[in-house]
């Protein structure tokens, strides 16, 4: 039997709202009937697709599965019309790119004129979140994709790598004159800024150094964002690792300069990432490999 439309509809709705109710009022249904479409559904695939509780809605592994896969044919079956009139056109589509705020901002923002005009049939849109918060809507496909160079091992999922990210750890030549860091024990004398306390940028020098050695700072502020650590940087608030792509300009003018230029720091990749279950994987490889020829600003 083939499933009807209306029912996946009804499907998409409860899985964004998590509440039939809330659902059953965006498709202009009754509760009642709301729910029947629901259990329709259900028997049509025979499987279940949402545990109830009187206290919350969640989707099943089936549920979850069923979610991309609804929202294209929803997609495709709103498209009828317009491909039927639209001879030999590509069909349009949208995907949604999730992002770190300062990538989007500096690289993926400028780009999407070229991007539209390379695919006038690809409407990209883009979310914007830590990569916990990233990963999380990916997972409920509420973005398509994301880029990242967080170390994610996650299974199910496809990686294409973009660009290099390669890091500097930076001051401000007044906080330096304040007090040289030449040597691990001048650490005291310094605020190391990061972004968590799991120290994800400064992680990248020590992978570099020698395990014996201990940088222990006057004190860590924690600041959130790479945008936020680079203006601490610049206010001569402190030290820090940050991607040499974020801050090329500042070394090119000297508002800031390199510490212990001579350390490779280990390079990491940034990744477009997304489920290997997603209905448009040409799609995604080929916006990959778009974004692999936009120079990383």
């Amino acid at each position: 039997m083939l499933v009807d439309l209306e029912s996946l509809r009804c499907f998409l709705a409860a899985a964004q709202h998590l509440n039939f109710r809330e659902a059953a009022r965006q498709v202009a249904l009754s509760p009642a009937a709301f729910g029947d479409r629901i259990k329709r559904l259900e028997e049509q695939l025979d499987a279940k697709l949402f545990e109830r509780t009187t206290r919350r809605v969640t989707l099943t592994p089936a549920g979850e599965r069923l979610s991309p896969h609804a929202r294209e044919v929803m997609g495709l079956a709103a498209r009828c019309r317009d491909v039927a009139l639209a001879d030999d056109r590509p069909t349009p589509y949208g995907l949604t790119v999730g992002t770190r705020f300062e990538l989007g901002l500096s690289w993926l923002t400028p780009a999407l004129t070229s991007l539209a005009e390379a695919h006038p049939e690809r409407e990209l849109h883009l979310a914007f979140g830590d990569t916990t918060s990233l990963l999380e809507a990916l997972r409920r496909h509420d973005v398509d994709c994301l880029v990242t160079s967080a170390r994610i091992t996650r299974g199910g999922l496809v990686y294409a790598r973009l660009h290099e990210e390669r890091y500097a750890f930076v001051a401000t030549r007044k906080t330096l004159d304040r007090a040289p860091l030449k040597r691990a024990r001048d650490a005291g004398d310094h605020v190391l800024l990061e972004l968590d306390k799991s120290l994800p940028l400064f992680r990248y020098f020590l992978d570099a150094r020698p395990g014996e050695e201990v940088w222990a700072f006057a004190r860590t502020q924690y600041l959130g964002t790479i945008g936020a650590v680079r203006s601490r940087a610049l206010a001569h608030a402190g030290v820090a690792v940050l991607p040499r792509y974020f801050v090329a300009e500042d070394l090119a003018r000297k508002r800031l300069v390199e510490l212990f230029p001579k350390v490779a720091l280990p390079i990491d990749w940034f990744r477009l990432i997304w489920s290997e279950e997603h209905p448009r994987q040409a799609e995604l490889r080929q916006l990959a490999g778009e974004l692999t020829e936009l120079p990383l600003r």
